[in-house]
């Protein structure tokens, strides 16, 4: 299966579906990552602008995703509503060059800017062709449709913990969703919904078969 992880931002798919991520290439499927922004202007002042690029470079060795396996962009953060036709137009591009099977982005209910723009242009290029679903990121939601459920081992939710752990930067500001707390006690309670030790969920919607 052909798979497409778009993040906004470098560290979103990672919380929102880094434990699935892990499960995916274990299983063998062809993954294709686009990242839509290293978001430099998000970073405190005494680091680099390519701090989490960086990072996020180290996330895909980590998972052996060599450079034909993802896509950086450098939109500006907050601000990719002012880039929305040429998102678009890439997605259009990649839609028939990668030809993905399962698109996964952010939520559709996420309140974020940016989230909103990647998955509603997400939307309008893949929605007759891919199925489509959405990563959960609570404190971007007001509601969240907790429709499809990935059952996870605890190596997958080990390995999600360790991803985001090359993000010292983030570790740095006090991001609390980056804690070890955060990943094994949501990943739990998602396991609990669907009898499972640890799981992730997802919002369907699209799904073609």
């Amino acid at each position: 299966m052909k798979i497409l992880i778009l993040s906004p931002h470098t560290d979103d798919a990672e919380l929102g579906s880094g434990g699935t991520i892990a499960k995916m290439i274990s299983e063998g499927h062809e993954i294709l990552w686009v990242v839509f922004s290293i978001a430099g202007d998000s970073l405190p002042q005494d680091l680099p602008k390519d701090t989490l690029k960086r990072e996020f470079l180290e996330v895909a060795e980590h998972l052996g995703i060599h450079e034909n396996g993802y896509r950086i962009y450098d939109f500006r953060v907050r601000h990719l509503d002012e880039k929305r036709q040429e998102i678009l137009e890439d997605l259009v591009k990649i839609r028939q060059s990668f030809r993905p099977d399962l698109v996964i982005m952010p939520s559709l209910n996420d309140r974020h800017q940016d989230h909103q723009v990647v998955s509603n242009e997400a939307v309008r290029a893949f929605k007759m062709q891919s199925s489509i679903i959405g990563y959960e990121l609570p404190w971007n939601h007001i509601t969240f449709d907790t429709s499809m459920f990935v059952r996870l081992d605890k190596s997958h939710i080990e390995t999600k913990f360790n991803l985001l752990s090359h993000y010292r930067s983030q570790f740095q500001v006090g991001r609390g969703y980056f804690s070890s707390e955060y990943v094994y006690g949501l990943a739990k309670v998602r396991g609990t919904q669907c009898n499972s030790a640890y799981a992730e969920a997802f919002e369907v919607v699209r799904w073609i078969i």
